[in-house]
């Protein structure tokens, strides 16, 4: 494969991307609204992964038009000796979507180093223990300020201050606990890294971010309510958790990927509010509804492969990239 036919198919990959990423980045954003009432019907944990999946899915279909169609079409239809003049609008969109890409990562980048630089100096003045309260292991940092979090994607750690520790009592420290292990089982540093890697539609705009603020939300409301169970008690414990370590004044500005117990850009009040009236969950979880959402995305994914590998399909999504090419 020579240089000029690879630098070829790397710039019909980026340019087909952003297509394919932008207009369906606008098309979710058009339905974003009504996405959110029908999260609103379901329960948080329900909600929240219904939301992180609509996000998702324009960088997953993106990338499946690439990885599925493009490059099997190209390599197999495309000749290396030929060259080819390409125009202003194809290189406009194989710039904009190498830039796209560029700076999700450059925000995965920065997010991952700020997040790692706050996790050495916590270490560095504190030291790890196990907090009898849950039976956990714990960074306790030795300061004051109002810090309970989750840090770190593969091996999250929980990081609590001092002043944490002695500002709540045993059972409010009990259910604060649980809130944050919640966060560490749904895995939701790690979604919030994918979210930081997903390309935005067009450079330097986010469109989608009322999504991430709501999927961010009910991932709180999913955790108080793992955390709490039902138990009214546990509830009160937990609303008073949150309203003396949001009392204790401005925590440390913390990476994208920590995921506090008072997050500075949360609503405290709903999430107060929710825990006192302690309203039972309207939906159930029935096992035939999973059984066959998964059937569907199997059956999906199945008949998107098939349709890939067509000869047909190849030759038609090459035409296309001809015309798209000039």
């Amino acid at each position: 494969m020579n240089v000029s036919y690879a630098l070829r198919l790397f710039c019909i990959c980026s340019a087909t991307f952003f297509f394919v990423n932008a207009l369906l980045s606008f098309a979710v954003k058009f339905v974003s609204k009504a996405a959110i009432r029908v999260a609103e019907k379901m329960r948080p944990r329900s909600a929240s992964h219904f939301l992180l999946g609509v996000r998702l899915l324009p960088f997953a279909l993106g990338l499946s038009a690439v990885l599925g169609l493009c490059i099997p079409s190209y390599l197999w239809l495309e000749p290396q000796a030929t060259a080819e003049r390409v125009g202003w609008v194809f290189l406009t969109f194989a710039l904009f979507g190498a830039l796209v890409c560029a700076l999700s990562i450059g925000r995965a980048v920065r997010a991952v180093a700020v997040s790692n630089r706050y996790n050495r100096a916590w270490l560095k003045e504190g030291h790890e223990d196990r907090l009898t309260t849950e039976d956990s292991n714990a960074v306790i940092v030795e300061n004051n300020v109002p810090l309970l979090a989750v840090a770190g994607v593969y091996r999250p750690r929980l990081m609590i201050s001092e002043g944490v520790l002695r500002s709540l009592s045993a059972e409010q420290l009990a259910v604060a606990l649980r809130h944050e292990k919640a966060h560490c089982g749904s895995r939701d540093n790690l979604k919030r890294l994918l979210l930081l890697l997903v390309p935005d539609a067009i450079p330097f705009v986010s469109s989608l971010s009322s999504l991430d603020r709501e999927w961010s939300k009910f991932s709180e409301w999913a955790a108080d309510d793992e955390a709490v169970q039902g138990d009214a008690r546990r509830a009160l414990s937990l609303a008073e958790a949150l309203l003396r370590v949001a009392r204790m004044g401005a925590g440390p500005q913390l990476s994208f990927l920590h995921t506090s117990l008072v997050a500075a850009d949360q609503d405290l009040s709903a999430r107060v509010d929710r825990l006192l009236s302690l309203e039972p969950a309207r939906f159930e979880s029935l096992p035939w509804k999973r059984f066959v959402t998964g059937a569907s995305f199997l059956l999906l994914s199945a008949s998107v492969a098939a349709l890939m590998l067509l000869p047909a399909t190849l030759s038609s999504v090459h035409r296309l990239l001809e015309l798209f090419l000039h």
